[in-house]
């Protein structure tokens, strides 16, 4: 089965999505990001779809559901490269990807996922100094 590669960069994870996306390709991604913010304690997490050129609503749910599960397991996500035929398709489809941000490239989104990390520590000294 295919299996699409997750690399560990520091305290975030990086996912290049180099093929077509079908369903199962999708479960099996979520399952395994999930599995490893998890076991690497992952506090950001990129997506860089910058070649996908297709996605339909369940690609569109999957990616907003990856967002969801690794904000609750504490890590941020980015989603950069988005093409603007499949933004054109997301917003068709009335998906709004709650909870998931954008960067036109990998570089800005590392910098947005940095700063969102940085803002979450900051929180969470403010928080532990208050009791």
């Amino acid at each position: 089965m295919d299996r699409i590669p997750i690399l560990k960069m520091g305290d975030c994870l990086l996912v290049t999505i180099q093929v077509d996306m079908h369903d199962q390709l999708a479960v099996s991604l979520q399952e395994d990001l999930t599995d490893q913010i998890a076991k690497h304690a992952a506090r950001g997490v990129l997506i860089d779809i910058s070649s996908l050129e297709i996605v339909d609503s369940f690609i569109g749910r999957m990616l907003a559901n990856i967002a969801a599960m690794s904000r609750v397991l504490d890590a941020q996500t980015v989603l950069t490269g988005m093409q603007p035929a499949v933004a054109i398709t997301l917003v068709e489809l009335g998906m709004t990807l709650p909870g998931i941000r954008t960067a036109l490239n990998v570089e800005r989104g590392m910098e947005l996922l940095r700063g969102y990390i940085q803002k979450d520590d900051e929180l969470q000294e403010n928080d532990g100094s208050e009791e």
